[in-house]
């Protein structure tokens, strides 16, 4: 009996099959809220009785986005297409950070062995914050653990404040919070002692400018690459300077709290997973072709970027797109 209905199964893959994809059709409770189970469906109705089924999650890490997140259409297509769960660049990184798998990603890999060379240093550069649609801490902190288990000895954060996914003023906590990982991540290195510092901070309204406002731009680039201007401050101390002259984060005033800015040599990661506010001071810090401002310094550095910013930015990505193979559509 299991032969022949095998058999049949596959004599029926041979006949001509159709993908529907029917947007916004869903299964839920009868009620009256509920505009299909209202209408009159009578094919469906005959499929569903007559025909096998069955139901898909349609959210979350069933359609490979992070736990809790809803779906949508374009990230319905692309599973349904694929026949299989398709996870997204964040789920993938997330994943990654979480089973260690992160330290054994091939071009975060290649960044740190520049970084472990004589006198180099690894940047790391990101918005610092939870809010989760730029960047995550998580990934922040997971970085740092896989550099320093790479070899890495000299770490640089440069942190983009927030203050518009998250509270305005949550900037100082973020910043206690990372001052505390830090201590904890450099006592459990193993081997030479690790020096990882804060070397520069600055809101989001300059680092993360998105319309070719290359006068904010500049300002974050010169904090980040020449160390400059530079303050003999702690990052907690900056930041609480910060609001005492009225400047919440994402305006706060790029500034330098390391006098040893980007070298020739050094590695660099920035950790922002979503493109669009990562682009500018990217191409500011990599393209050699770069117009937006008169760059004093241009350090030839090992770039990388967590996910795409741009085909276009010459420079390697950790978490490149994927593009599955023998897919149904």
């Amino acid at each position: 009996m299991v032969g022949k209905s095998t058999a049949a199964a596959r004599d029926a893959l041979r006949l001509p099959a159709c993908l529907i994809i029917m947007d916004g059709f869903g299964l839920d409770a009868p009620g009256p809220g509920n505009a299909i189970s209202l209408a009159a469906t009578p094919n469906l109705d005959a499929l569903f009785e007559g025909e096998p089924w069955t139901r898909l999650a349609a959210s979350g890490e069933a359609v490979g986005l992070p736990e809790g997140q809803m779906g949508n259409s374009e990230v319905g297509h692309l599973n349904i297409g694929a026949g299989r769960v398709v996870f997204q660049e964040l789920t993938r990184i997330n994943r990654a950070c979480r089973d260690g798998e992160l330290a054994k990603n091939p071009v975060l890999g290649e960044a740190f062995a520049a970084a472990r060379e004589e006198g180099a240093a690894l940047h790391l550069l990101g918005l610092l914050s939870d809010g989760g649609v730029h960047s995550s801490n998580e990934h922040l902190y997971a970085l740092i653990d896989a550099a320093l288990a790479a070899g890495v000895r000299h770490i640089m954060i440069h942190c983009f404040m927030d203050g518009r996914d998250v509270p305005p003023a949550s900037g100082a906590e973020y910043m206690r919070e990372l001052v505390d990982y830090i201590e904890r991540a450099a006592s459990r290195a193993d081997g030479e002692p690790a020096v990882i510092e804060i070397a520069s901070v600055e809101g989001r309204y300059f680092a993360m400018d998105r319309d070719n406002r290359w006068e904010r731009v500049e300002r974050a680039w010169d904090a980040v690459v020449r160390a400059e201007p530079f303050r003999d401050l702690s990052a907690v101390a900056a930041m609480e300077a910060s609001y005492a002259a009225g400047t919440t984060d994402e305006f706060v005033e790029p500034v330098a709290l390391s006098e040893r800015g980007v070298r020739a040599g050094d590695a660099m990661v920035f950790f922002n997973f979503r493109p669009d506010r990562a682009r500018e001071l990217t191409r500011a810090l990599v393209d050699p072709d770069f117009a937006g401002f008169d760059r004093a310094v241009f350090p030839q550095v090992s770039f990388v970027c967590l996910t795409e910013y741009d085909p276009s930015i010459p420079a390697p990505v950790a978490f490149a797109k994927e593009f599955p193979e023998n897919v149904l559509a």
